[in-house]
């Protein structure tokens, strides 16, 4: 890996280090990982943390390594294409497979399927991954044409699925049907129709799920004037921020975006860093650096700039002396008797986790508060070392 500050007091240089981290750590199949050290998540790449990993990348300017995880994407999903036309057809005559038997959430980074037992059946990534490459090919101006049957089957996929039970963000809750998982789909799904990935009848349905999935939320998603953590829950969660922004699939500006942020920021946040959800034991159920960034974008699409800098700056401060940035910190735990035990299971806190760098980049790059035009060299120098490795 190359170097990195000794500490970074600057969201220079933070930024800096977080895209060489990005980029030196991405495996020669394109994969990103998850973390580098933690137990848990060694040898594995989620769908829907290197989905935003990738955008980040994007954003930064780091082209060829977001669309090397894209096409490592494809790879994965193409062979898979017995599996996933199986599991449609299934669905379509009224009798779908069980949720053992539909698509993991992660994968090795050689596209298998993982051999560890785990929360796999989650459809939030089949969504993001489509919206997160969609936005690659317009921001640079690439074709997807080398894409496009990879997201053909995704989005069969997510029209037969949407509407079933599946684990969250968190890997929690699989009896759920859950509104940032339905957000990732729509978000999915709206994309692959306004970029011409998908045609005919398949576009026509997708447009038909699309618009099912944005009254489902409507309906089924909102309580007291805000987004939901699942539907018939009264609760709010942290990843709710991403159905405003990035995803879009709620403006920010309306009155339901606007109260979602009041709910987040009230329940949620303390002095800037956000919990997931409320009753959150993971680890004692601290604050993740990358929620208070999706919150910041939220924020910025709503029109509080100010606000959003604050975001940004508490989660910039979460960065360890060597500029490694956590999944999340030990700061107002919500079950302070609940950490050790998890430390026990699976060790420290994942440090560095790339999902957050990639929301620190995300955010102050969308701020202006980091200037990309230095992060696509950071980006290649830190390919040339580790090529000459």
């Amino acid at each position: 890996m190359a170097n990195t500050p000794s500490r970074p007091d600057s969201f220079a240089a933070l930024a800096e280090h977080s895209i060489r981290l990005i980029t030196s750590l991405q495996t020669p199949e394109g994969a990103y990982p998850a973390s580098p050290t933690f137990s848990a998540y060694v040898g594995y790449s989620w769908l829907r943390d290197g989905a935003f990993i990738a955008d980040a990348a994007s954003v930064s300017g780091a082209t060829q390594s977001a669309t090397a995880f894209f096409e490592w994407c494809a790879n994965t999903l193409e062979r898979r294409r017995e599996a996933i036309t199986g599991i449609v057809a299934q669905a379509a005559e009224g009798r779908p497979v069980s949720a053992a038997h539909m698509l993991p959430a992660r994968f090795t980074f050689s596209g298998d399927d993982g051999a560890d037992e785990w929360w796999d059946f989650q459809l939030d990534g089949y969504g993001t991954w489509i919206w997160a490459l969609t936005a690659h090919l317009a921001r640079h101006g690439l074709s997807g044409d080398r894409f496009a049957g990879a997201v053909e089957l995704t989005v069969d996929y997510l029209i037969a699925s949407w509407q079933r039970p599946c684990y969250d963000w968190w890997e929690e809750h699989a009896q759920h049907v859950h509104i940032s998982t339905l957000a990732c789909v729509q978000a999915g799904l709206r994309a692959a129709s306004a970029a011409d990935l998908i045609s005919g009848d398949r576009r026509v349905a997708a447009d038909v799920a699309a618009r099912s999935i944005a009254e489902f939320i409507a309906e089924q998603g909102v309580s007291d004037g805000h987004l939901v953590k699942w539907v018939g829950s009264s609760a709010v969660d942290g990843s709710l921020a991403a159905a405003l922004a990035p995803l879009g699939v709620i403006d920010a500006r309306s009155a339901v975006g606007r109260r979602t942020i009041e709910v987040l920021e009230s329940h949620l946040t303390v002095d800037g860093g956000v919990h997931r959800y409320l009753g959150d034991t993971f680890f004692g159920g601290g604050q993740w650096p990358l929620l208070s960034c999706f919150l910041g974008l939220a924020h910025l699409a709503a029109g509080d700039r100010g606000r959003a800098q604050e975001l940004l700056a508490w989660a910039a401060q979460t960065a360890t002396s060597t500029g490694d940035i956590p999944e999340q910190v030990g700061d107002h735990l919500i079950a302070p008797g609940m950490r050790q035990e998890w430390i026990d299971r699976w060790g420290p806190v994942a440090t560095p986790l790339l999902w957050s760098h990639a929301m620190f980049l995300r955010l102050g790059i969308e701020l202006g508060a980091i200037d990309p035009t230095p992060l696509a060299l950071a980006a290649q120098n830190s390919n040339a070392q580790e090529g000459s490795r």
